[in-house]
């Protein structure tokens, strides 16, 4: 059986409703996002077998959805395992310590962001910056009584910044392929919204940061006492770091980085701890660390990861890839994108179109890559007719896709950044000041053509044109 053609009024009835019911669930109610988005499914299901398709072609969607997401389901696994064996071989534990020491409560914000932007920048990804140093900064500026929402928004926005900055990011090469341009001249084009947004971010946190001289120096003493005394605190325990580094600098794929560094942290867990048996060290990795110090706030900080901690957010990852699948195999999304690509021939229009596009698939299907993949097919043929470079389409599915995908809350890496920082999306996400930068300075280079990047076919039209028309 062929697919049915979609209209546009459809589509846009069909995700209208999808995003009323995750929209009012998720940020109305403040329930989990799994069961709205199973709910969502549920109607598009139904919509779908009223509008003649069969079971068959429902099965293929969801299938080809999840097919897309097995690596990064994989991956969270083995983060949950990783988040584990770095408190139990104190790793975490002593970039606590020496955050406390080193750090100072009226630059911590800026400095937590422009760290986590080198750190992301080096390793290529931003769930690694979060599941790694993010935590202990999350510790370090919830123990100076910072704000969680905010510290969680100065993790975020530098890692994805570090993620923009970095050749090995999997977003910045897939964009790069996507639109059939070269990597780095790729990189080069996203400078023009990533570093002003990276600056005005800075200057944000430094603001919100100045105001902040009052932490408890008892506090923070005690949790320093708490940490050096029921954990191994040496520059040994950094060993896991330096190995993240030493695998991005020879460009080792993150499954087998991973696998190598859980490898390397369980035998520093034994080293550390001469008694620890092979079953609780099993335990630790499958159920996650729980910390049994004489100090509260520090045994709720270092009591996470393990595999089991990530399941909640496979089962929301598997559930949303499902309903982006469905979509995109009915053809909804297709259906809402051709008519803009199609009918846009401004700059300022396109970038704007393509945006919003992206925006919206993050919105209704929630996977980071899809949102590059999608639109950056879409808009493609339509950039290239107008003019534009390549590259200028690869920016925009940055700023618009690669950003956004952390601040919805059902999206891959809302649920991520939450699940592992336990901070719900909706309440880091006006803290992400970079992120929401990104998509403001690219619509400004699109109206401007600051930055924008234009064919010479283009050029030599426009000046012919001028000619003609003086003439």
């Amino acid at each position: 059986m062929e697919k049915a053609k979609i209209s546009l009024r459809t589509a846009i009835i069909v995700l209208v409703v999808i995003l009323a019911i995750m929209g009012f669930g998720v940020i109305g109610l403040k329930l989990s996002p799994q069961v709205p988005v199973l709910l969502a499914i549920t109607v598009t299901i139904f919509w779908a077998r009223f509008s003649g398709f069969n079971w068959d072609q429902i099965n293929a969607g969801i299938k080809d959805g999840i097919d897309k997401g097995i690596i990064p389901i994989v991956i969270f696994i083995l983060i949950g395992a990783m988040i584990s064996t770095w408190i139990a071989a104190g790793t975490i534990p002593t970039l606590m310590v020496i955050g406390f020491k080193a750090i100072s409560a009226q630059w911590f914000l800026p400095t937590v962001f422009l760290v986590c932007s080198l750190v992301g920048a080096a390793v290529g990804s931003c769930f690694t910056v979060v599941s790694t140093v993010g935590i202990a900064f999350f510790g370090i500026g919830v123990t100076m009584n910072f704000n969680p929402a905010l510290v969680a928004g100065s993790i975020v926005a530098g890692g994805i910044f570090g993620d923009k900055l970095s050749p090995l990011s999997e977003t910045n090469n897939l964009a790069a392929a996507v639109v059939d341009t070269d990597l780095f001249d790729h990189m080069k084009t996203i400078l023009w919204s990533t570093l002003p947004a990276a600056g005005i971010t800075t200057v944000a946190f430094a603001i919100l940061s100045a105001g902040h001289n009052h932490a408890d120096m008892s506090k923070i003493n005690q949790t320093v006492a708490a940490l050096s005394g029921d954990f191994h605190i040496s520059l040994i325990s950094l060993i896991p770091i330096i190995l993240v580094f030493a695998c991005a600098g020879i460009k080792m794929a993150a499954i087998p980085t991973m696998l190598l560094n859980i490898f390397v942290s369980a035998i520093m867990m034994f080293f550390n701890t001469p008694n620890l048996s092979i079953t609780k060290a099993t335990d630790i990795i499958t159920n996650g660390f729980v910390a049994q110090t004489a100090n509260k706030e520090v045994n709720l900080l270092l009591s996470r990861g393990g595999i089991v901690s990530m399941m909640p957010t496979v089962a929301l990852i598997v559930l949303t890839l499902s309903l982006g699948g469905l979509l995109v195999h009915f053809g909804l999304i297709s259906a809402v994108m051709e008519p803009l690509s199609t009918k846009l021939n401004k700059h300022g229009k396109l970038v704007s179109a393509a945006l919003a596009t992206c925006l919206g698939v993050n919105i209704f299907v929630g996977e980071q890559f899809l949102s590059i993949i999608l639109p950056g097919r879409a808009f493609k043929k339509a950039f290239n007719e107008g003019g534009l470079k390549s590259s200028a389409l690869g920016r925009v599915l940055e700023d618009g896709g690669t950003v956004i995908n952390y601040l919805v809350p059902w999206g891959v890496g809302g649920v991520f950044i939450a699940n592992t920082l336990g901070v719900p999306t909706i309440q880091y996400l006006p803290f992400v000041f970079f992120s929401l930068l990104c998509p403001v300075f690219s619509l400004i280079s699109g109206f401007t053509g600051i930055g924008l990047k234009t064919t010479s076919e283009t050029k030599s039209k426009t000046r012919a044109s001028m000619v003609a028309s003086e003439n």
